[in-house]
Formats: C-alpha cells, sequence, structure tokens
C-alpha cells in the first residue's frame, strides 16, 4: 500500500484524505485534463480515493445521464468515492430580487440530482446577496432550507462554504446555520477563505472553530509550503486539531491554489501534511 492509502487497518483514523478539482483548475483549462480522466487520475497521481468535483468543469452535462453515467463508471473502475459537487455560477442565494432568488434555487437542483447520481453527499454552494447582512442572511438560510428539503429524498446535504462577502465572516455564516435550521443544511469550512475585503481578514482559526459544528465536509486551502513541508499561512497542526475537537471524522480535501508550486507539486505537499498531521493526532 503506498503512503496515501485512506483506508487504516485498525483504528480509524482521525480523518481521510480527498481531493477538491480545483487543485487542479490550471491544468483542466489548459485541456491537459478532462473533467473524465480526473477520478483516475487521482488514484494514479496521488493514492487517493475519494473527489470533489466543481461544476464548472462539466457545466453542461448536468442533465446529461450519458456523461454522468460515463463518470461515475470512470471513478468506480479507479476506486475513487465521489464526495460532493461544488456549484459556482448558478446565481445567487440571497439576491434581493425574488424572481432572481427564486432562478437560483431552480439551477441548483439539478446539482442535487447530479450529486446523488455519482453516489455523493452533498453539493458546496455559495451564500452570497447584496444588501445589509441582516437582510441577506435571511434570504440565504431561507434559500438553503429550501434546497435541503428538495435534497432530502435524495439523500444530499446543502452545504455552504466561507468564499468571499458576507459568508468569509464565520459568526455571520453560523448564523445563517441557525435560521436555516434544517439538518441538511450544513458548513464546508476552509482553512483559507477569510478574505472580508480591503486589507480586513477574519481570524481563519476562529472562523473554522466557528463553523466546525454544523460542518459536513472540510476544505484544507493550501497556498505555498516551507522547507520543513509545513503551509506558510495556515498552521495545520492547530487547525486540525480544532476539527477534531469538533467530533469530525469525515473526509479533509486537499484544495491546493498557490503558485510557487506546480499544482501536483502542491498537491502531493498538502498531502503529506494532512498524512503527518493525522499521524501526529492518531
Amino acid at each position: 500500500l503506498g503512503p496515501a492509502v485512506l483506508a487504516s487497518r485498525g483504528d480509524e483514523p482521525p480523518y481521510r484524505i480527498s481531493l477538491a478539482q480545483w487543485s487542479l483548475h490550471r491544468r483542466l483549462r489548459a485541456g491537459e485534463l478532462t473533467n473524465l480522466e480526473f477520478p483516475a487520475f487521482t488514484r494514479e497521481q496521488f493514492e487517493l480515493d475519494a473527489v470533489e468535483y466543481v461544476n464548472s468543469f462539466f457545466k453542461d452535462h448536468a442533465t446529461d445521464f450519458r456523461y454522468l453515467g460515463e463518470l461515475k463508471q470512470r471513478a468506480d473502475d479507479a476506486g475513487v468515492k465521489t464526495l460532493l459537487i461544488m456549484v459556482d455560477g448558478e446565481g445567487s442565494l440571497g439576491d434581493e430580487d425574488a424572481t432572481r432568488r427564486r432562478l437560483a434555487i431552480r439551477n441548483h437542483l439539478r446539482w442535487i440530482v447530479a450529486a446523488a447520481y455519482l453516489g455523493g453527499h452533498s453539493v458546496r454552494v455559495n451564500a452570497h446577496g447584496q444588501g445589509e447582512r441582516e437582510e441577506v442572511a435571511k434570504r440565504v438560510a431561507e434559500s438553503l432550507a429550501h434546497l435541503a428539503e428538495h435534497g432530502e429524498p435524495y439523500g444530499i446535504s446543502i452545504l455552504v462554504e466561507n468564499h468571499g462577502g458576507h459568508s468569509s465572516d464565520g459568526a455571520w455564516l453560523a448564523g445563517v446555520m441557525r435560521a436555516a435550521g434544517h439538518p441538511g443544511v450544513g458548513t464546508l469550512p476552509d482553512f483559507g477563505n477569510f478574505h472580508l475585503g480591503g486589507d480586513r481578514h477574519y481570524d481563519r482559526y476562529l472562523g473554522v472553530e466557528e463553523l466546525m459544528p454544523f460542518a459536513k465536509a472540510v476544505s484544507a486551502k493550501s497556498h505555498e509550503f516551507d522547507a520543513d513541508g509545513n503551509e506558510v499561512n495556515t498552521d495545520y497542526g492547530r487547525m486540525l486539531r480544532i476539527v477534531h475537537s469538533a467530533g469530525y471524522r469525515g473526509y479533509v480535501g486537499i484544495e491546493y491554489e498557490g503558485s510557487k508550486h506546480s499544482e501536483i507539486d502542491g498537491i502531493r505537499a498538502t498531502r503529506d501534511l494532512l498524512l503527518r498531521v493525522r499521524a501526529e493526532l492518531s
């Protein structure tokens, strides 16, 4: 077995490791890798057995079940599990215009079905909208609850990532979770997306701690590594202790987004750091 094979023998590991497709966005956009090739590539290059897709890499195939069937078959053949689809570009769930908000909700429904067909547990959406934070929070919470009701018969949860705007404020997003009040609504805390605009940043450790009670997935954002293999922006040991202390035992997804290292090297460095911290936690 290779160093990053996820299924441990004996005790359950503190977390398992998956790969978020955005880590390879440059390669995918350049046509050096296709969405259909992504699952096998993940297994062969990184010895990982679970993936998180991004809808923009198969935007025209949300309801193309011949295509989705091939994608599922290729993942199955590679021994790779689908965890979720990250959904972008389908409208703002907190839009102040009710017609546009209804359209955004409708646009997301097809991805719920696609995620279920691929064997996933969730779709990741964005909590974006214009206006005062309290009003945006109310509209987003209503939209999330509506989507969760649609996701329920499919076994699909609706997850929100801290992903810019109000959502990068951990306390705000935690409040949205409480307001939504549906067990199918949760968070996907990202270690790095806490930029509030300008030169303002929310404390990443506080933010993740606030979002972990609702977490159904976790994104290990990385940008750059030092000579000792540590991520220069985030103390992974500290962050993963927060994740572990919250009782989370699911997958932690690699999301390398840097430019100093190649995508391949950045993903491997993130994986190796996650393995090292996991061994310490064990």
